[in-house]
């Protein structure tokens, strides 16, 4: 089982294969006939990081691992379902992350490490919970009449779907799709793969009824943000045109699982953890090539496949610290100038240590593992020295002008996400320069402050606290503009950060937050803050 969120939040689910019967089932009471257990688990909560998602699963033979996993990202998989199927009305169950490294009797598979999960959750968390099967809004694949796939050749590397950039030549209209090349592909990993990267517009659990068996070749692209009555290719018309398949709205059964209680701090880690359960090995790149970035490549990449080839592009020395040390550049300090001109690519090999060549490996598993390898490749080549400290910095207050939110339905769970709330409104379909949109349910107002930080992070360096003394949970959506879009934006500046809402058409955070929310994002007083300080730092790295 391997985890990720992808774009938004998305996470891999298994489906139920039989029609249980509707009535839940208690679990909580029940135990699987022949109980699994971790030998030994490390169960705390997550660092902070700049984009938290949860990733991870079984590291074969022995090791389980899960980062930046909130309550409902757990439940999920221990229980094979969809976040969405999820339900809780305990509010911090979407927004406490929590990692967990275990140990296991190797070899074990997926299967059974979800038993183990489930035992850890109720052994640690004191989880309770119930499930059983019902009709849901979903997405359900179906062979079409004619599918056009190649079966995957017997001597196919190991499975999956790879971004493949634009040519060089591409006209405007073709550099706005995305393209893929799914090569040894099963139609639920294919499945799988739709969920993550396509979930703006799959924002629901989608179900294999194909019934094709088997690994696939194939090729797919399709436009990632349709304007309304614009040119460009939908995922359905792309699934449909190149693959014949289908790919249609309906209800399925899923399987759902309900929360009736749980504990929001786990029980203490055994004394002596480290003895038992040694911390992994430090992540090293085996070898590593330092070039100038190419002059035609104009996009950060970092990119690793299941061998362990690390390649990273377009990289200036500053985006590799913020990303490898999870510290958002504005809190870096002590910066040199060509900190952020001189721009450099790296192809590098990860040792096995950190990047085992697994069957069907892939390099989600292994990003905190690129970040160490980053680090430690920063602090040998271009001779890079940091330590953290506090200062004081400026935080925004969230403050009630006019509320013009909804008051939210207790049953449903709480959670904040990208994409279209449950009346499937889009407003980036008619006006493409609204390019973020998040749709938040049942959620109180100091979520949202912690939320909003985290999700328009671009337009708030500094946390957000609550002051809009509002109580209970709410349900809305708040479109906006990217906020390096306003920068070319030709009109009085309007927001806190001297940014304009755009007359064309583009909306800054801060005059979104008020004109759809009725809410208002003030700067206030300085507070302390944590940030990483540049001791050292060479411009140049030392020779290959």
């Amino acid at each position: 089982m391997k985890i990720k969120r992808a774009f938004a939040t998305a996470i891999l689910f298994a489906l139920l294969a039989l029609l249980a019967h509707s009535a839940p089932a208690q679990m909580g009471a029940a135990a699987p006939p022949s109980p699994q257990t971790f030998e030994v688990a490390d169960v705390r909560s997550s660092p902070a990081r700049l984009h938290p998602a949860v990733r991870g699963g079984m590291v074969p033979p022995d090791h389980y691992r899960l980062r930046d996993a909130t309550m409902v990202d757990l439940i999920a998989a221990a229980y094979s379902v969809d976040p969405s199927s999820v339900s809780a009305s305990q509010g911090w169950v979407e927004f406490d992350r929590f990692d967990i490294y275990a140990k296991a009797p190797a070899p074990t598979s997926d299967a059974a490490a979800r038993l183990m999960l489930r035992t850890l959750l109720a052994d640690r968390f004191k989880l309770v919970a119930s499930t059983a099967i019902k009709p849901l809004p979903a997405f359900v694949l179906s062979a079409g009449k004619t599918p056009r796939l190649k079966p995957a050749a017997a001597s196919a590397e190991p499975g999956g779907c790879q971004f493949q950039p634009p040519p060089k030549d591409a006209p405007p209209a073709a550099a706005m799709n995305v393209r893929f090349s799914c090569r040894n592909t099963t139609m639920q990993a294919f499945v799988d793969f739709l969920h993550n990267v396509a979930s703006p517009y799959l924002n629901r659990p989608i179900v294999d009824s194909t019934a094709l068996k088997g690994a696939w070749d194939f090729d797919i692209e399709w436009t990632y943000q349709v304007p309304k009555g614009g040119d460009g290719t939908t995922i359905f018309q792309a699934v449909e045109k190149q693959l014949g398949l289908k790919l249609e709205a309906k209800a399925a059964p899923l399987p759902v699982v309900w929360v009736e209680s749980v504990v929001e701090t786990p029980t203490p880690n055994i004394p002596n953890l480290d003895a038992l359960l040694p911390p992994p090995p430090s992540a090293q790149f085996e070898v590593a090539v330092i070039r100038p970035a190419n002059p035609e490549e104009r996009h950060f990449n970092i990119d690793m496949d299941p061998s362990g080839k690390v390649t990273i592009q377009h990289a200036s020395l500053l985006t590799l610290i913020y990303t490898s040390f999870d510290v958002p550049p504005g809190k870096i300090l002590n910066k040199p100038k060509w900190l952020d001109s001189d721009l450099w690519d790296i192809m590098g090999k990860a040792s096995t240590d950190a990047a085992p060549p697994l069957p069907d490996a892939v390099s989600d598993l292994y990003e905190d593992n690129i970040k160490e390898m980053m680090r430690s490749l920063l602090a040998d080549r271009f001779k890079l020295i940091t330590h953290p400290d506090v200062q004081m910095a400026e935080v925004f207050a969230l403050t009630a002008a006019n509320p013009k939110m909804k008051k939210a339905d207790p049953a449903n769970h709480p959670a904040c996400k990208e994409g279209p709330g449950a009346d499937g409104k889009d407003p980036r379909l008619d006006n493409p320069l609204l390019s973020r949109l998040i749709s938040c349910q049942n959620i109180t107002m100091p979520q949202f402050a912690t939320e909003l930080h985290t999700l328009a992070s671009g337009y708030l360096p500094a946390p957000v606290i609550d002051s809009t003394g509002l109580t209970g949970a709410y349900d809305f959506s708040l479109s906006f503009s990217k906020k390096n879009v306003l920068r070319t934006a030709a009109a009085a500046p309007s927001g806190d950060d001297g940014l304009a809402s755009d007359p064309t058409g583009g909306i800054s955070l801060f005059d979104a937050v008020q004109k759809q929310l009725g809410l208002k994002l003030e700067k206030r007083d300085k507070v302390p803050q944590p940030v990483l300080v540049i001791d050292h730092v060479e411009q140049k790295p030392t020779e290959n």
